[in-house]
């Protein structure tokens, strides 16, 4: 990618419940000719089946799910604070509506294994998907949390994505 360089996904010093849970990114798939990002605030970054890995979590509804399906690659990109208007933007706008990636004041640029990424991120994690499987209600221990997030049963996909590479900003 032009203006990145890669690094060790073990030497990311990011607090990553802050980087997604507050900070907020991009989850962004697709190919040359259709792709799309939706900001996203939920999901974790660790170890699994001896590889790094990236959870993300998304929506059937959501324009990105289909993307994502279509594939076995994603990127999940990181953006500056200085960029929270276009989270909100992509956060709040359909890609099936509109190309809100352009929309948003932010551009699309291509990780080496040929994935879609934002440019203006600070940080990208080129990720492969592992495992996914619906979260089912049935397996919530905690029952509150289906009442509170889930009070329609519009349950998210949840995805286990090896990180394939990671870049950082130059």
């Amino acid at each position: 990618m032009k203006g990145f360089h890669e690094v060790d996904p073990a030497r990311i010093d990011d607090n990553f419940i802050k980087a997604i849970g507050t900070d907020w990114m991009l989850i962004t798939a697709g190919d040359h000719v259709r792709h799309n990002a939706m900001t996203a605030s939920w999901g974790g970054v660790g170890v699994m089946w001896g590889f790094p890995v990236a959870v993300a979590v998304i929506r059937p509804q959501r324009y990105t799910f289909g993307l994502v399906e279509q594939g076995d690659a994603l990127t999940l990109s990181f953006l500056p604070e200085e960029y929270r208007k276009a989270l909100n933007y992509c956060g709040s706008h359909s890609g099936r509506d509109e190309d809100k990636i352009r929309n948003a004041g932010l551009a699309v640029e291509f990780t080496d294994g040929d994935v879609p990424a934002i440019a203006q991120a600070r940080m990208v994690l080129e990720c492969r998907k592992l495992y996914a499987d619906m979260i089912k209600a049935e397996n919530f221990v905690d029952r509150s949390i289906v009442g509170r997030w889930y009070p329609s049963g519009d349950f998210h996909k949840a995805y286990v994505l090896r990180i394939a590479k990671a870049y950082v900003k130059d």
